[in-house]
């Protein structure tokens, strides 16, 4: 007798099957709800005409959108439908309860229909007219078209910007002659710049900038309501000759010819406070008293804090958590000092960058018995000196199917009460994959690592640090067993020396003037007869060798903040490997008394190349739900002297999960070389000299789950590049880098992807199929979306690739 499957499947699958045919229908059931007098408002368009440049009309037209200036927005699409909306009226229309729906009900995924309210629509003009006179359109013009269509109804706002004043001439009316020395003094920094359009936004700004250049001046008391912009649009040469006025209209005209925008002046007004017996003063720092061990919730007046002296730096402690000499060295701030809100800013993110306190409060008070100066309170609350943390990872990928790693960390955050951090890190991992029913081991990987970082430069010679932040002093040492089962075994001991700093809140360096590594390697004899024998640029790829050289990174970031809408990111990587190393080697040789060097008595030699990588990231947030990514990533090694090919753990890869991901994991390239023979399905792994790379992915909110407690997302994507040989390689035909041939060299992939956010960590589930094709023969360029069979199970395996990962891939 056969048996039946489950009852509460078929009721899955009928669900299933209501909720997709629903989702078909649910752009034409939302508005049998409404009343006869009601219309569901599904569309707004914004149609910018006039005089602004087309850049200026999309910005215009984008801010336009924004919820404070329209104050009806229609509701969200899904799939090309109102889902929401219908999932709103399935809970409080239709009633729907169980198991299912309440599921899919979470107050999250509603929304209610949004009822067209011609009243919001006369304000939003309001609001729009007064925003493109803040822009500077004093004459925008602003009508509405309502299309009405089956108790649906949808919006254009038609508008008409005129021409924009630009900036004529600026004055300062500063009688104050100290502030407008300083105020002139810093005028090349100015927002408000002649020829520049006016937008009142720039006057906020520029008010924010005057205030921190005069604070920093000294000014302790400055408020930024002190600071006036009168705007002058009038032309006063209409009243040059109050006996004939038909002259200054002529004056006007003969002005305004050949003038593509009308101008106006701006006057910059700084005046005293109310009080006229009262001026702005400057203020000098007096005492500094710092408290390196304060409780949260403390009283400075504690008889139980002890006081010793540090040169002008009074200390106050319960406990010795920290040498004097290393927080007197930390705190920028001395006696004697003006005031200024930008050092005062940077003393505090100084101590922060120590890593030895939680909280850091830096306070101001006036001292009673001497005018203008102030006494500096800094309150610090420690952390925990010791830390230790366990981290286990589960995950998946195209070249295996489960992997699965453990890694321990321990943490000391001040060793011998100098702020100087230990860190130990022990980590092992493996990868599983599954053969003719079997699960096999396909690599596992052992190591570890110790760090000592001091928070200042390590020098011979003295190095100012100045107002830099976040300045390390980094010694690390390390090593790192991999296997690759029934291949190789590579042994990678390491050490590097070097400094780390923010430059500026943007920007930041690590440059390592000392970086060795050991590789030694291991291979299996069945391995190396039957394919790197047989490659001669494999061969010499997995030779052991000493990699020793100078490593620079800068970083650019200004994801904060002032950068809503959009940011960059941006890495240039240098390194270099040989040139000191073989400086020593030759030294060595030289006094042994044997003869012998460095690379005779180890047998291995020195490594020479020149890495250099670059990768840029800018995102753009088109809307609160949505961010277009892009990246452009360009890397090259070239071998030097002696070595005629970079170390295989140095040398570049294509495709995966955060590369081309339409292709699996180290098979893309070089060029159009195809590796079919059958070692390929022994070891896929193909490198190469270069790399380029690009990639675009749009990503949008879907659907929140559990009450929000994650987050489904979507993303669709491109992806190009390759990797290329710089040198021909009989073995890989076609691996070459040759400009003329980069269009046809270039693979081209898409897809799609859902994401899971939990908040602290992100899933990722790509799916990648190939668009161009390098080595498809079909056409001279290798497009290949003629070849698509996506009804074709078989060509689905092919050719659809699936990458699970963690995070998102740039």
């Amino acid at each position: 007798m056969q048996q039946r499957p489950h009852s509460s499947l078929f009721i899955y699958l009928n669900y299933s099957i209501i909720l997709m045919i629903s989702l078909a229908l649910a752009g034409c059931s939302n508005t049998k709800y409404l009343q006869k007098n009601q219309l569901l408002y599904i569309d707004a368009d914004v149609d910018v005409k006039g005089e602004a440049s087309s850049i200026d009309k999309q910005d215009i037209r984008s801010s336009l959108y924004s919820k404070q200036l329209m104050l009806q927005q229609p509701n969200t699409l899904f799939v090309g439908t109102r889902f929401k909306v219908w999932l709103y009226n399935q809970k409080h229309n239709e009633k729907k309860s169980n198991w299912f729906w309440n599921l899919m009900l979470s107050p999250r995924n509603l929304e209610d229909p949004v009822i067209y309210d011609s009243t919001k629509t006369k304000e939003s003009i309001k609001r729009m007219v007064s925003y493109l006179n803040n822009q500077g359109y004093f004459y925008a013009t602003i009508d509405r078209v309502e299309s009405i269509k089956r108790q649906k109804v949808s919006v254009t706002y038609k508008v008409n910007t005129g021409k924009n004043f630009v900036i004529n001439k600026i004055y300062y009316e500063i009688p104050d002659t100290n502030l407008l020395k300083i105020v002139k003094d810093n005028e090349k920094l100015s927002l408000i710049k002649t020829g520049v359009p006016y937008k009142q936004e720039i006057l906020g700004s520029e008010r924010e900038r005057l205030m921190r250049v005069i604070r920093n001046g000294g000014y302790y008391k400055f408020d930024r309501d002190a600071i006036e912009f009168e705007i002058d649009t009038l032309h006063k040469s209409l009243f040059r000759n109050l006996m004939n006025p038909f002259e200054g209209i002529v004056n006007v005209y003969n002005e305004r010819k050949g003038q593509d925008r009308p101008k106006m002046d701006i006057s910059v007004r700084i005046w005293h406070p109310e009080d006229s017996s009262i001026r702005y003063q400057q203020y000098v720092l007096d005492s500094i008293i710092a408290y390196p061990d304060y409780p949260v919730y403390g009283n400075n007046a504690d008889s139980i804090f002890k006081t010793t002296q540090r040169k002008e730096l009074t200390i106050r402690f319960r406990q010795n958590i920290l040498k004097p000499s290393v927080l007197y060295r930390s705190i920028l701030l001395k006696s004697g000092d003006m005031f200024s809100q930008q050092r005062t800013n940077d003393a505090i993110n100084r101590l922060y960058d120590l890593g030895a306190w939680q909280f850091v409060t830096l306070q101001y008070r006036e001292r009673k018995d001497t005018p203008n100066t102030l006494n500096t309170y800094i309150y610090l609350t420690p952390k925990r000196r010791q830390e230790i943390g366990a981290n286990f990872e589960v995950s998946t990928s195209s070249d295996y199917l489960v992997g699965s790693g453990i890694s321990l960390n321990y943490k000391h955050l001040n060793i011998g009460h100098s702020a100087t951090q230990l860190n130990v890190s022990l980590n092992t991992g493996i990868e599983l994959i599954r053969s003719q029913g079997t699960w096999m081991l396909q690599s596992q990987e052992i190591g570890g690592q110790v760090s000592l970082i001091f928070p200042r430069f390590i020098t011979p010679f003295h190095i100012a640090q100045g107002t830099r932040s976040a300045v390390r002093t980094r010694l690390t040492a390390g090593v790192d067993y991999l296997t690759r089962s029934s291949k190789f075994y590579i042994s990678n001991v390491n050490a590097s020396f070097g400094y780390e700093w923010n430059a500026s809140p943007y920007k930041r360096w690590i440059v390592k003037p000392i970086s060795l590594n050991y590789v030694g390697v291991n291979l299996n004899e069945v391995f190396r007869e039957t394919v790197v024998n047989l490659n001669p640029y494999l061969k010499r790829s997995f030779e052991p060798a000493f990699i020793g050289g100078e490593n620079v990174t800068y970083i650019y970031s200004n994801n904060d903040a002032l950068h809503k809408n959009h940011y960059s990111y941006f890495r240039a990587n240098v390194e270099e490997s040989g040139a000191w190393l073989n400086g020593i080697n030759s030294l060595w040789g030289a006094v042994a008394s044997n003869g012998n060097d460095l690379e005779t008595m180890t047998n291995m030699p020195i490594a020479n190349f020149l890495k250099l990588e670059a990768d840029y990231r800018h995102y753009w947030s088109l809307t609160s739900h949505t961010v277009l990514a892009t990246r452009a990533y360009g890397g090259v090694g070239i071998p030097y002297g002696k070595s005629d090919v970079m170390p295989y753990i140095r040398q570049f890869t294509a495709g995966g999960p955060n590369s081309i991901r339409a292709w699996r994991l180290r098979t893309l390239g070089p060029g159009v070389f195809k590796d079919s023979s059958l070692t390929a399905s022994t070891f896929p792994d193909q490198t190469g000299d270069m790399k380029l790379e690009a990639n675009i992915e749009y990503r949008f909110d879907l659907l929140r789950l559990f009450d929000g407690s994650i987050n489904l997302k979507g993303a669709t994507f491109l992806d190009i590049g390759n990797i290329w040989m710089l040198k021909k390689d009989t073995t890989r035909p076609g691996g070459e880098f040759r400009l003329q041939n980069l269009y046809r060299d270039l693979a081209v992939g898409t897809g799609a992807g859902l994401r899971l956010d939990f908040s602290f960590f992100l899933i990722r589930l790509d799916w990648g199929v190939p668009v161009k094709v390098p080595y498809f023969k079909g056409n001279k360029s290798g497009w290949y979306l003629g070849e698509w069979q996506l009804g074709n199970a078989e060509w689905r395996r092919n050719n659809i690739i699936w990458n699970i990962a963690i995070g998102y891939p740039f």
